[in-house]
Order: C-alpha cells, then structure tokens, then sequence
C-alpha cells in the first residue's frame, strides 16, 4: 500500500508540472520553424542573394522622357523647321501618240538662310516643269532653280517666302564623323511629310557612282531607314547639326529601302553652294580630254580637244590619218594616263575626280606611258570642264 501510494504522488506531481510549463509557453512557439541552414551554391561557397527591386526614380524627365527620348525629340523639335517638302511636275513623253503625260515626284530639302535658299538633290528637281516647296506651316511657295551641279547631285533652290517664316538648319562638321554615331534623317518619305528616322553612321568614305564615269568618295553610309521621297532631305547629328543630305538607297527594289542608305557629307555641300548661289554652277578647271579608256595600265586618252590643254602642253592621243573621205584612227600611240599629281589612278572616276578639284589656272603634273616609258607633262588646266570624261 505504501509503494502504490507513492506511485501515485509521483504521477500527480509529473501532470501539475507538465500543466504549468504549458501555461507558461507562448502560443506560436510551437509552431516557430527551424533555424534556416546556409545552403551552398555550385559555384560557390555560398549563394546569391535575392534579387533587390530596381527603382527607376529618377530615370524620367518631368515629362516622363528617358535621356535617349530627350535627344530624339529635342532633335525634332530644333531642325523640324528647316525641312521642307519639295512636290515636282516633270513632262514625260508617249512616244506613240507623242503626248506629253504629266509626271508628280517628291523629296525633301532644308532651308540655307533667310534669303529663301534650299538645298537639295539635283535628281529630285532634274527635267522639273514646276517645283513647289511646302514649309512647316503648310505653306507652299513656287521655287526657281538658282543652280545645280549634277555630278555631286547638289541643287539650290530659292523660294519668296517672309524671312519670319525660314529656319535655317545649323552646319555641322563632316570630317569629324565616326563610325557608331547616332544619326537622324528628316524628309518625306512615300508622301508622309516631316518623318524621322534614327540609325547610326554604319562607314564612312564610300564610293557611290552619281552619274556615270562619276563617283564621290566621300559618302556617309547609314542605317537610318530613309526611302523614296527622302531624298535632298536632311542627316542630323545629336545636336541637331546638318551633316550630310540623304541622296541614295541600297536595295533590290527600286521603290523599298533595304536598311542601307547614303548621304553626301556636308563638306562638300559647303565646298559647292556657295558656287551655285554665286554663278549657278560649279566653275571647274578644264584639262582638254574628253575622253579616255581603261587599259591594263592606266587610262589611255581616247579624244583630245583641239588646241586644249592638254594638247598644247604635248599630250597626245590617238593619231589619224585621212585617205580620201576615211578617217583611221591609231590608238596605239596614244598616251597611257598613269598618275595625276602623282596618285594612281585606274579608273575615269579616279581622274575626273582630282580634276573636279582644281581650278582654272591650276597646273596638274600628269604621268603617262608613252612607248613603254614613264613621262610627265604638266598641264596649265582652262576654262571650265565638260563632266564625263
């Protein structure tokens, strides 16, 4: 009895403490997880730690405009002014019926200065009956051709318009283009007027051929999509700066751009309006060759003009002989151009080029083979050059 009875003691005392240390216990500590581990990464000892959100603050404008939507638009908004669209009327002939058909072209065109001067593509205004030129306001105004010099498709234009209403596009510098720069293109592609578009300068230095036997070396290529009716219109830096005008497109469609396009650097623009506004063309040294094939070696002069430069400073071209009414012609002994100013040239483009680039009253050192030896004669260039040699 006496063992059952502390049996018994023992047990109520074990209950009483269980009851006490429940009551004493917090309600969630039962059901408290377990002490995280440090899990270990692959690659590392230990693993990364969650990603934290990204604030944007501060990355928009008061307007809600990123730093790059800020460029593009401030680039709009200065230089949208000084874009014009240009609509044309050519006269194209059925040769059947021989009636005139009226033909409707387009392009653009930015505004030089307050005298009403606009600049653009030969080939946007080229065999035109009547050119009209839209401003910004939608105002449109009847333009003159005040001069062209279609070898480097350069044009002017001039418009009578109140100077209150031209905005003159600010030049910038073409021989400091980089590849990589982001560029713009205004204009009015397939009709839809004050367009933009934005790419980056993809090379510089390209040749692109204008007119035949005729290329400039210097063209900016572009990614920027410009397509028909862009043409004259044009290329802007991030400033706003006029750098080039857009003039031709890569592609296999004449009607669709493939994502390459070309633009005549502003350099020469500068070198070659003045020129146009002043005498309504470019006043070129003329060497007296009209004319010349590529051989093996170099150019052979074709066609000397008589008693020109050329001639006179003893160049020769082909000989002829007359018997009766049969002129022959002996190219053999014909001088063989090598080098102009002593650089290579290969092809009439390379030639025609560095004469572009002379004067009237300029001497040119030409090196030629004759009989199979090197010789050179400088030539005292003429007036001015017929393009097309």
């Amino acid at each position: 009895m006496r063992a059952m009875a502390y049996t018994l003691t023992v047990a109520m005392l074990g209950s009483l403490c269980t009851v006490w240390l429940m009551e004493r216990t917090p309600p969630n500590a039962a059901a408290a997880p377990p002490a995280p581990t440090r899990a270990r990464s692959t690659s590392g000892p230990l693993t990364v730690p969650p990603a934290q959100p990204v604030s944007i603050e501060g990355l928009f404008n008061s307007d809600g405009l990123t730093p790059d939507e800020v460029v593009n638009v401030n680039v709009y908004e200065t230089v949208n002014r000084s874009v014009v669209n240009i609509s044309t009327v050519s006269v194209r002939s059925r040769s059947f019926f021989m009636t005139a058909i009226p033909e409707p072209g387009s392009g653009s065109g930015s505004i030089l200065d307050t005298n009403g001067h606009v600049l653009t593509n030969y080939h946007v205004v080229e065999g035109a009956r009547q050119v009209q030129v839209t401003l910004f306001n939608e105002e449109q105004y009847d333009a003159e051709l005040v001069g062209a010099d279609p070898v480097n498709d350069i044009a002017v234009l001039k418009i009578a318009a109140p100077a209150d209403e031209l905005f003159p596009a600010t030049l910038g510098d073409s021989d400091r283009l980089r590849v990589g720069m982001r560029v713009f293109a205004l204009g009015n592609p397939f009709g839809l007027d004050r367009s933009m578009s934005m790419g980056i300068i993809s090379s510089l230095n390209r040749s692109l051929e204008i007119r035949e036997n005729w290329v400039i070396k210097s063209i900016i290529q572009i990614d920027a999509s410009i397509n028909p009716g862009n043409s004259g219109g044009p290329l802007l830096d991030a400033h706003g700066h006029l750098i080039g005008m857009n003039t031709a497109i890569a592609t296999a469609d004449a009607h669709q751009s493939a994502g390459i396009g070309f633009a005549i650097p502003i350099s020469l623009v500068k070198r070659v309006v003045p020129e146009l506004i002043e005498h309504g063309r470019v006043i070129r040294g003329d060497i007296g060759i009209t004319h010349v094939t590529p051989v093996d070696d170099g150019l052979r002069i074709a066609r000397l003009v008589p008693g020109g430069p050329a001639e006179k400073a003893g160049l020769r071209g082909p000989r002829t002989t007359r018997r009766g009414p049969v002129v022959l012609e002996d190219r053999g002994g014909a001088d063989i151009i090598v080098e102009v100013d002593g650089e290579k040239v290969a092809k009439p483009a390379d030639f025609l080029g560095h004469i572009e680039s002379k004067k009237p009253g300029d001497a040119v050192d030409i090196t030629v083979l004759r009989n199979g030896r090197r010789t050179t004669v400088t030539v005292t260039l003429g007036g001015e050059a017929t393009p097309g040699a």
